[in-house]
């Protein structure tokens, strides 16, 4: 089972790596004339092309690249040319730290309320709890990271705007993530909740005597468990996405940024590489996902 995972993983990592190349190669225009500029002689850029390997086969040109991830050489920038290695590592351990800490956050968070949304829906205080919920999945990340920073940085300076080094800095950024993700991981929560509550084994422990946390705790948040995982990893792939944008709005030296400015150069080494490096994530995550699935839950080990 885990095995056949693993392989599903390396064949849609293959896959990624190709249409990531090709689709970047399909872009018009010469590289090395973009970089060097409209003025340009023809011998600058055939030299230039030379440099950076672009006047090579494609094959030969992907070939080197996938050689290149896998040995952690991430190639020359076509804007500075320079190696990005260190700058690439640099900057996915800032948008690393970002990513776990909001996700890690939003799970301390979004269960005990999801269980909280559950045992109190019907009543009034659980209701109004669902509806700031429902306003956290409708507003977006990036305009509570605005808001954060007009409030808490322009108009009460207890925090930086923007930057990364230290604490502070990460507090707006990650509040930004995990107050969206926390509303939309709780209603799942919620659901998984009731659902098992809902169930026959619970009536079943209940007339034997069990109180209702004695159930829930012991049975039924163990087993709604298992869908919230799923759920944890789709989620955490589209952090991924909001994190880019979260790093442009408080200027945060991450992969996100370094993307976006890379497309504005039409840097085509350093595009293609942290594309392959977020798609690897986003892949990584939900083979994780699967492992823990099928360890978890012994139905998918049977069937498999």
């Amino acid at each position: 089972m885990i095995a056949r995972i693993v392989a599903r993983f390396a064949a849609l990592l293959l896959v990624a790596s190709l249409l990531i190349f090709l689709l970047l190669r399909a872009v018009p225009g010469d590289p090395a004339r973009v970089a060097l500029g409209v003025t340009a002689t023809d011998e600058a850029v055939a030299e230039l092309s030379r440099t950076l390997g672009t006047d090579r086969p494609l094959a030969v040109q992907y070939l080197d690249w996938m050689g290149g991830l896998v040995t952690g050489n991430f190639g020359v920038s076509m804007a500075s040319r320079t190696d990005i290695t260190p700058t690439v590592i640099e900057r996915a351990g800032v948008s690393l730290t970002l990513t776990v800490l909001a996700m890690a956050l939003s799970l301390a968070i979004a269960v005990p309320l999801g269980v909280y949304l559950a045992r109190r829906g019907d009543r009034a205080d659980g209701v109004i709890a669902a509806a700031v919920t429902q306003l956290g999945i409708v507003v977006p990340s990036f305009l509570v990271g605005i808001l954060a920073v007009a409030l808490f940085a322009v108009r009460l300076g207890w925090l930086p705007a923007n930057g990364w080094g230290t604490p502070a800095h990460a507090v707006l950024p990650v509040a930004a993530l995990t107050l969206v993700q926390a509303a939309i991981l709780s209603r799942y929560v919620r659901r998984a909740v009731t659902e098992e509550m809902g169930n026959d084994y619970v009536r079943t422990r209940r007339a034997t005597g069990a109180s209702i946390s004695e159930v829930l705790f012991t049975h039924a948040l163990r087993n709604a468990a298992l869908p919230v995982l799923t759920v944890t990893g789709i989620q955490l792939s589209s952090l991924i996405v909001g994190a880019v944008v979260i790093e442009r709005v408080f200027a945060i030296p991450g992969l996100g940024t370094m993307l976006l400015d890379a497309v504005a150069n039409r840097d085509l080494t350093t595009v293609q590489t942290v594309l392959m490096l977020l798609v690897a994530f986003t892949l990584g995550v939900n083979l994780v996902v699967d492992v823990l699935y099928s360890v978890i839950d012994p139905r998918v080990r049977r069937k498999a």
